[in-house]
């Protein structure tokens, strides 16, 4: 059966330090921009108004989105449902309370007026939406990560050792401070789906790294006498075909989501999108190369401790030069025979 990169032999943990560089480099900018400004949060986290409207057939969620982008209601969120004439329309004005219910729900009015024209639209109703829903959700997605980070240390102090759960949870923050950086970098909303897309890829990225290291600890039994270095790049190698065909077809179909999906997925169709390459990639050059350091740091209590951690393509001691051979003694003179007489 055809296998994509079935000998492969590359050495990903000799760049290692130019994948820690690219790494500050998303990290640290996304980093500063936060400090400066906060998110971009969503109507879920911060409150605002609910409008429900029923509109004439034909009448798309982009007309509606047009229409109140051009009366000033930028980055409302539309939403079709039951039918395709039925909608639902989240906007904020200023604080969130009954006045400003109102005013919003009269901007929006004028805004589709305006947009649709007189009587394309009719409004069922508005209604505050509270802020308490989405601090509760941002507060256990905090929660969940947490968790997940010490049942990973646990999972692998048990199966492995506390170096690999170590290794990886190191990796996963990686994988969201880039992430967090990423969506600060495109100024994207942060709505319910944007925090289900994280929490998708911190387990996403675990699974990928817990892939890796199993294959680490078989070869470790297998090979006793290779030193990490190798034994790291042999696993990511043997592993290698898995992650480009799973990965490959993920992404492909978040890819089509980020192309094709309407305004509300495609933030959770970016993020999804970014998490798996940044997942792929921290397993890789993050994961690998952090237990390394920390077997170094650390030894463990088997010969693994003992062994090289230098590349393999590190230059060999040169050879003893041979020594030179002893001169023979000086051959001492024989006597001649006497002749008999």
């Amino acid at each position: 059966m055809f296998r994509l990169f079935a000998n492969a032999r590359y050495d990903f943990i000799k760049w290692r330090k130019w994948a820690y560089g690219l790494t500050a480099l998303v990290i640290v900018p996304g980093l500063f921009l936060l400090i400066q400004s906060p998110p971009n949060y969503s109507i879920e986290f911060t409150g605002g108004t609910e409008m429900k409207v029923t509109t004439r057939p034909g009448v798309t969620a982009g007309q509606i989105r047009s229409a109140l982008d051009a009366g000033g209601l930028h980055g409302a969120e539309i939403a079709s449902f039951g039918s395709d004439t039925a909608f639902i329309i989240r906007a904020r004005i200023g604080e969130t309370n009954s006045a400003s219910t109102e005013q919003t729900a009269a901007v929006v009015d004028s805004a589709l007026t305006r947009g649709l024209g007189a009587g394309n639209y009719h409004r069922l109703g508005a209604e505050a939406v509270s802020a308490k829903v989405g601090r509760e959700l941002q507060g256990k997605a905090l929660l969940a990560i947490f968790f997940s980070f010490f049942v990973v240390l646990a999972y692998l102090a048990v199966r492995f050792e506390w170096r690999f759960g170590l290794a990886a949870v190191l990796a996963t923050v990686h994988d969201i401070l880039t992430t967090i950086a990423f969506i600060k970098y495109l100024n994207l909303e942060v709505s319910l789906v944007v925090v289900g897309a994280v929490l998708t890829m911190v387990g996403y990225s675990l699974n990928d790294t817990i892939i890796i290291f199993d294959r680490v600890r078989e070869n470790l039994r297998k090979f006793r006498r290779q030193n990490l270095y190798d034994v790291l790049n042999l696993s990511i190698n043997e592993t290698l075909p898995r992650s480009i065909l799973t990965h490959g077809t993920t992404m492909a179909t978040t890819l089509a989501l980020v192309l094709l999906g309407g305004e509300v997925i495609r933030p959770f169709a970016l993020v999804m999108t970014f998490a798996i390459f940044t997942g792929t990639f921290s397993s890789i050059y993050i994961a690998a190369p952090v237990l390394m350091y920390i077997e170094k740091r650390w030894p463990g209590e088997d010969a693994r401790g003992a062994r090289a951690f230098t590349s393999p393509m590190a230059a060999a001691p040169a050879p003893a030069a041979p020594a030179a051979p002893t001169p023979a003694a000086p051959r001492q003179p024989q006597p001649k025979p006497t002749p008999a007489r």
